[in-house]
């Protein structure tokens, strides 16, 4: 949500910030609708004060017999109640809210033009994508292979983007959980939450994901929502809050399923499991200051990155461009990893700071130590990382030329000691 107050004081400069991002000029359209919402303000408030005024003035002509003149200003009364019912000021504010809900956050100055990934920038690379001396598979190739990854029964059970993992398979990707959310929660500072996988509207609006991209989500037949991504409830921990400066920064996280519809992903990533209906995550987010969220941005992305390097996995990082930006967030980080059997990058994680765009929405606000009044926070998420894509990534670049998968050592107090799946 934005700053309707930001927004007058530079209208140019909104519809500028709109642009980068090749959304449509809005500033006109949302002054005139608070236009309209401070005019009814003004014409109720006007009327209340004619209301009381005039009460006076009819009490005084009724104990003066004079009924006439009562009447005449009883008629002034109703014409000033009628002209306030009829000035909606809540419908206008409503308007120009929901005008603004549907306009994405203003990007950061650093964040470089373009509109699509090509535009990303590459910041950092770790390591060196391998030459392996034999033909590399794909991850859904592996584990086929190995009876341990099955497609046909996933469909048979619920359709297409789905997975059953069996045995060793089943039990690494729940070691990569487990261990993800031991290493943020252990050593990285974050506590530790088990959330609800259903939420209301409220809680999709808060985030950003409602009113926007609802045909992205799964819906319940009792209205409620089914998680996209723990982001949406743990940042909502803050909604309607007032904390305290000394409590921040709150850093959260939690592993859970998120389900969405990819319904923009017709046709793309059709096999394997890199594009799934259900998969699993932990999910990083942190609530701060504005003086702390560049830094607070910077530290998470690095709590994801080594996750990524105890893997042993070869990755990077992007600066997301304009176009590639999310709808919520003024920066965001990318990190991909280097897959051998697709002899690609694929993104593994994202780390965004959203700013004040999400708080405004929540109402979600902190009083500075040191200060009067109040400040909205500024919130953060990032996966730390996704499961499913871990589990690719580790099988495609531990595999061995009989078929087996090697199984990164930090991984094998989780695995029972396991050094190896298959071979």
């Amino acid at each position: 949500m934005h700053d309707i107050r930001a927004l007058r004081a530079d209208p140019a400069a909104f519809d500028a910030a709109l642009a980068r991002r090749g959304a449509p000029a809005a500033a006109a359209e949302a002054l005139r609708l608070d236009d309209l919402r401070v005019e009814a303000t003004r014409i109720v408030q006007a009327a209340q004060t004619t209301r009381n005024e005039l009460s006076r003035q009819i009490g005084a002509a009724m104990k003066a017999g004079d009924t006439a003149g009562a009447e005449r200003l009883k008629a002034e009364v109703k014409a000033a109640v009628d002209a306030a019912a009829a000035a909606t000021p809540d419908q206008h504010e409503a308007a120009r809210d929901a005008l603004l809900a549907a306009l994405p956050n203003r990007l950061d100055a650093d964040v470089p033009d373009g509109a699509d990934e090509s535009a990303n920038a590459v910041l950092h690379v770790h390591g060196t994508p391998p030459t392996l001396p034999f033909a590399a598979k794909q991850h859904f190739e592996l584990g086929e292979a190995l009876g341990l990854m099955d497609f046909p029964t996933a469909a048979k059970l619920a359709g297409a983007r789905f997975t059953v993992l069996k045995g060793a398979l089943a039990r690494l990707e729940r070691a990569l959980g487990h261990w993800m959310i031991s290493l943020h929660a252990e050593e990285h500072g974050y506590t530790e939450a088990t959330v609800p996988f259903l939420v209301n509207d409220a809680t999709m609006y808060g985030t950003g994901q409602l009113p926007k991209f609802g045909e992205d989500l799964f819906r319940t037949t009792d209205g409620r929502w089914l998680i996209p991504t723990a982001e949406v409830p743990l940042t909502n921990f803050a909604r309607g809050e007032m904390l305290a400066e000394a409590a921040l920064p709150i850093r959260l996280t939690a592993l859970t399923p998120c389900f969405r519809s990819e319904a923009g992903a017709a046709g793309r990533d059709t096999r394997g499991m890199l594009r799934q209906h259900q998969f699993s995550k932990v999910e990083l987010v942190s609530i701060t200051t504005p003086e702390d969220s560049a830094a607070e941005h910077e530290r998470m992305t690095r709590c994801a990155e080594r996750v990524l390097t105890e893997l042993g996995l070869v990755w990077r990082r992007l600066l997301l461009c304009a176009g590639d930006t999310g709808f919520g967030a003024v920066k965001t980080y990318d990190l991909e990893v280097w897959l051998p059997g697709q002899q690609a990058w694929r993104e593994i994680s994202s780390c965004s700071n959203c700013r004040d765009f999400q708080a405004r929405r929540m109402d979600a606000r902190f009083r500075p130590g040191g200060g009067k009044g109040t400040e909205f926070v500024h919130t953060l998420n990032g996966s730390g990382v996704a499961v499913g894509r871990a589990l690719i990534a580790v099988m495609e670049t531990h595999q061995n030329q009989d078929g087996s998968v090697t199984i990164p050592e930090v991984l094998r107090p989780w695995m029972g000691g396991l050094e190896r799946i298959g071979g």
